[in-house]
């Protein structure tokens, strides 16, 4: 039985992106980009990452004008991130503070009257309510209503009395942690910026539907890190990206490069990519995450014995790609032979040393030079090829040495692996919903990237430079390439759904 979980919690990588639209023949045109920036403030040590990656996963619920913004911040693994966005809703429009998260899939935000929900931020935002009454393009959604009885299938919504027509169609998500969120949905104006063919940006909007939140309890509730909801990205028909994709207004392909310097930054699309050399892989079918078929991990080239029945995708394990966990987590039973082929291949001239349960090195060398290389091997032949940067972390520093340990911590007692944003920087990963597949490739996510649709014509895109020919439409969009300034934080609990 597949069960869906939206997210709560939070992190830290402090986002701000833009947003650059085109309008083609037909109304709208494709892609639109999001250029990240990341802000990182309070550092943490690796046990204080643990302990929020697993309130994280703890949560899932079981059942065309440019404009560069200035990069800040740091690179430091050990700080709390944080992504959100604002949002515009209703009319006249209003501005929410939304987290963004791909392990869900509904947009909602905090209703006028909701119980228990934060009225003030650490973050220095100021939170907003929405008022149904108070937009004059604003609908209940009722329990009558076709898409309503589609989320219901899918557990997204609930009615009481499904046969009445007045009765509101309503949601609550519960968390694993007893943090949550219930509400009713509402059909609304979103708006957002384009960029016509001329290069003028135009506003635009699109209707959808989303959640009105009156009630919240756990996480959600605290002020320290409050927003004004939650912006789901997930595959499911009430997902933002699905709704806009199925009125033509974008494609249903999304690709992200984080940046995983010490500037921080990076990209979000909704496009796909088109560097050469992006391999793809299927997804799982009829999963509720990203989930990928895992079939073996290598270190310098050689395979780990490591039971290729323990990478199955069941409704107990199974491989998910999630950016909202900081760390990476393998499955218990792979974790041990992994760290014991790192060991292996590392010089003895290298310290090895326990650091709270954490396997950790002393070395003055250089990473790339004391430590192998691993290898991700995925369904159809799609490696992904890590640095010593993808699974270690700096811990600190003694005189000219460096002590190093593994930041992939073992998923104890659990089947599941989870690649988050320790493995996913420095890399294009494309979420292919269309063709129900992911893609990525080692990349400098401070440079321009190519992004493609078809929309029917080709549009080039360079640093506000625009020229149009042929049948497919692609654009060659700079990291700090944005149109509408918009504030991201990727919170950092597991908001999805589980099977």
């Amino acid at each position: 039985m597949a069960v869906r979980v939206p997210l709560g919690g939070a992190v830290n990588l402090l986002f701000v992106l833009g947003l650059v639209m085109s309008v083609g023949s037909a109304g709208f045109a494709f892609p639109r980009t999001l250029t990240l920036e990341r802000g990182l403030p309070t550092g943490m040590r690796l046990e204080a990452l643990r302990a929020r990656d697993r309130l994280r996963h703890g949560r899932i619920l079981l059942g065309g004008g440019v404009v560069d913004f200035p990069v800040h911040g740091s690179g430091d693994p050990f700080t709390v991130g944080l992504y959100f966005t604002r949002v515009k809703l209703g009319n006249p429009a209003k501005e929410f503070y939304v987290q963004i998260d791909t392990g869900s899939d509904i947009l909602w935000v905090t209703c006028e009257s909701c119980n228990g929900c934060p009225t003030t931020s650490g973050l220095n935002i100021q939170l907003e309510f929405f008022d149904p009454k108070k937009s004059s393009s604003a609908s209940e959604i009722s329990c009558s209503d076709e898409k309503c009885n589609s989320a219901i299938q899918t557990g997204e919504a609930n009615c009481a009395t499904s046969d009445s027509s007045s009765s509101l169609c309503g949601y609550t998500f519960q968390y694993g942690d007893g943090s949550g969120t219930s509400g009713f949905y509402v059909s609304d104006t979103l708006y957002f910026g384009t960029i016509n063919g001329d290069e003028q940006t135009v506003n635009s909007s699109a209707t959808v539907i989303f959640g009105c939140s009156n009630s919240q309890s756990g996480d959600l509730t605290k002020s320290d890190r409050a927003v004004d909801g939650i912006f789901g990205f997930g595959q499911q028909e009430l997902s933002v990206i699905s709704q806009l994709s199925s009125q033509g207004v974008a494609p249903k392909v999304f690709s992200h490069c984080l940046r995983g310097s010490d500037n921080g930054g990076g990209i979000l699309v909704l496009g796909e990519i088109t560097e050469p050399g992006i391999v793809y892989t299927p997804m799982v079918q009829s999963q509720a995450h990203y989930n990928l078929n895992l079939t073996s991990i290598a270190v310098n080239g050689q395979t780990v014995s490591i039971d290729s029945s323990v990478f199955l995708t069941t409704s107990t394990q199974g491989t998910i790609i999630d950016s909202g966990t900081t760390l990476a987590y393998l499955a218990d039973q792979a974790y041990d032979p992994f760290v014991n082929a790192i060991n292996g291949a590392i010089s003895s001239a290298v310290n090895s040393l326990v650091v709270k349960g954490n396997q950790c090195y002393v070395t003055a060398s250089s990473p790339e030079e004391t430590f192998p290389s691993v290898t991700l091997n995925f369904e159809g032949g799609a490696s992904m090829n890590l640095k010593p940067q993808d699974y270690l972390l700096q811990q600190n520093q003694i005189n000219n040495a460096v002590i190093w340990c593994i930041g992939w911590q073992k998923n104890t007692g659990q089947g599941i692996t989870i690649l988050g944003d320790l493995v996913l920087k420095d890399k294009i990963f494309v979420y292919d919903l269309a063709n129900q597949r992911v893609g990525w490739k080692n990349y400098d996510c401070s440079l321009s990237v190519n992004v493609s649709t078809t929309s029917g014509k080709n549009e080039f895109l360079n640093t506000g430079q625009l020229s149009q020919s042929g049948t497919a439409h692609t654009r060659h969009f700079n990291l700090l390439t944005t149109c509408i300034a918009v504030y991201l934080v990727h919170i950092f609990s597991y908001a999805c759904r589980c099977l």
